[in-house]
């Protein structure tokens, strides 16, 4: 029986494609299945099949329990007791094997291990095909249409390999038949608790545009031009952003192409999308500038604090900045990965005049300082309290008529207009407090020296949150939050909070 054993092994290999190894762990699964259908009880067996000489021998095996009562599984478990009479090392979690006879072939067997060996097989193939499939993931592939349902189309890749592509993943307007050709990337290999791993492809996401200019354009795939990002509105157009480690090269011309032939291509391969080339830039400024193409820029005001840009355009250049139904500034506003909003340069200088008035009349009635003071202020770049009351004194002597003196006495009104600012904001959280329910002021003060100075930021805390503070406990802290929710949130006049649940 050895050597028909080997015969098997090797038909088998040579037949499907599937290493030996993989051949012999099948066919030990598949006796150990036999073996355990012939026993009247559910034991646990291992089989080891000799892979030169095709021999086998089986092993019964039990886990081992550190127990005092009975055992849950006899059948398959040993007390910890009972175990280290033969082996007195032996820790609970491990396996004591004993040899048993081996099951011979008969027709029972041979069909039991048909059955397994059979599946087994067949589970390796899927191994090997997903394996396969895997170093092919972020590429582009060509492949043929299987079929279709309501929701999706099922790709033939070749070698047996099946991949799935969503509809919602298919660009726009386009249509395809069994048997056509498509090229899609491969996005991803995902897979889910019970079922077989599933190749997911895509033809809509960023990702694929990237591969295609790698394929069109050499000096990509040689690493001398490299795509800095890009934004995609699937079938109707699209912005990269490149940059050439060649100076001698343009990064620009080289994926446009001749007469535009390498855009072309790509465009031509997703139905049409137009494609704008946009030059990468380290200067944020320019970058923005180049982005918002084909309009044309004349002011740029950046905010690192919100991480958004405000981009000016004249009047008439508005609608083409924007875009239609704002395409062209929301693919700009993906590409940089900045939040962008556009508006007129007469629009902007409105709304800049309108940001300096409230600065200057707030330097004025906090600092108590002169209109021509404050626009001197506002004018070396300082635009609230706080820049005012710690920024280094050097910085206020570049100021016009601005002395040692003169600053220290600035800070000092800046410290102690914010003092106020903040001993009022406290009042008014005291006050909005101890208007709930359960609170009164002595708790109303713990929770404002805590850091909890409203109403509302007391809806947003957990109970561990407030545990921490002297003398309330977690039945009153859960009973505070709850009325500071009930007020806050769960008025029907309050925002519709209905995630949010005590902690």
């Amino acid at each position: 029986m050895g050597k028909e054993i080997i015969a098997i092994a090797e038909a088998l290999s040579n037949e499907r494609a599937i290493p030996r190894d993989k051949i012999f762990d099948a066919m030990e699964q598949a006796l150990a299945t036999a073996t355990k259908k012939k026993n009247p009880v559910d034991i646990a067996v291992r089989v080891v099949i000799d892979h030169k000489e095709g021999s086998y021998t089986t092993f019964r095996r039990w886990t081992v329990v550190d127990t005092d009562g009975p055992l849950e599984n006899p059948a398959q478990e040993i007390s910890l007791e009972a175990a280290r009479i033969d082996h007195p090392k032996i820790q609970p979690g491990d396996v004591v094997e004993e040899e048993i006879p081996s099951v011979e072939f008969d027709r029972i067997t041979i069909q039991t291990a048909k059955q397994v060996l059979s599946q087994k097989v067949k589970d390796a193939e899927r191994e090997q095909i997903i394996a396969e499939q895997r170093q092919r993931v972020g590429h582009v592939i060509n492949a043929t249409v299987k079929k279709h349902t309501h929701d999706l189309m099922v790709l033939d890749l070749g070698n047996n390999a099946e991949a799935v592509l969503r509809h919602d993943q298919i660009i726009p307007r386009e249509s395809y038949g069994r048997g056509d050709r498509i090229k899609v990337l491969l996005e991803e290999i995902r897979s889910e608790s019970g079922r077989p791993p599933q190749i997911i492809c895509t033809r809509t996401a960023p990702a694929f545009l990237r591969e295609l200019f790698r394929i069109e354009v050499p000096e990509i795939g040689e690493d001398i031009i490299e795509i800095m990002g890009v934004a995609r509105d699937p079938g109707s157009r699209a912005k990269i952003a490149v940059r050439s480690k060649d100076r001698r090269i343009d990064p620009r011309g080289a994926c446009i192409g001749m007469r535009g032939a390498r855009v072309m291509a790509v465009s031509n391969e997703l139905s049409g999308e137009k494609i704008d080339v946009v030059l990468w830039d380290e200067n944020l400024a320019q970058y923005v500038t180049n982005a918002m193409e084909p309009a044309e820029v004349s002011r740029i005001i950046i905010n690192e604090d919100t991480h958004s840009i405000v981009v000016a355009v004249a009047e008439e250049s508005l609608a083409l900045a924007i875009g239609r139904n704002g395409q062209n500034v929301r693919l700009a506003s993906q590409l940089l990965g900045w939040s962008l909003k556009v508006m007129t340069d007469t629009d902007l200088e409105h709304n800049l005049q309108e940001e300096t008035g409230k600065v200057l009349k707030m330097f004025q009635d906090e600092l108590n300082v002169d209109e021509e003071f404050a626009e001197a202020l506002s004018d070396a770049g300082f635009s609230n309290l706080e820049e005012v009351a710690f920024v280094p004194l050097d910085e206020f002597l570049t100021i016009d008529g601005m002395d040692e003196e003169t600053a220290k006495a600035l800070q000092e009104n800046a410290k102690q207009a914010l003092e106020r600012r903040n001993a009022a904001a406290d009042a008014a959280g005291l006050k909005e407090l101890q208007a709930l329910d359960g609170v009164d002021e002595a708790l109303a003060q713990k929770l404002v020296q805590h850091g909890v100075k409203s109403g509302e930021e007391l809806a947003e805390q957990a109970v561990d949150d407030l545990t921490e503070i002297e003398g309330l406990d977690a039945k009153k802290a859960g009973e505070i939050i709850m009325a500071a929710r009930n007020e806050y949130w769960f008025k029907e006049d309050a925002p519709a909070a209905a995630d949010k649940t005590l902690a």
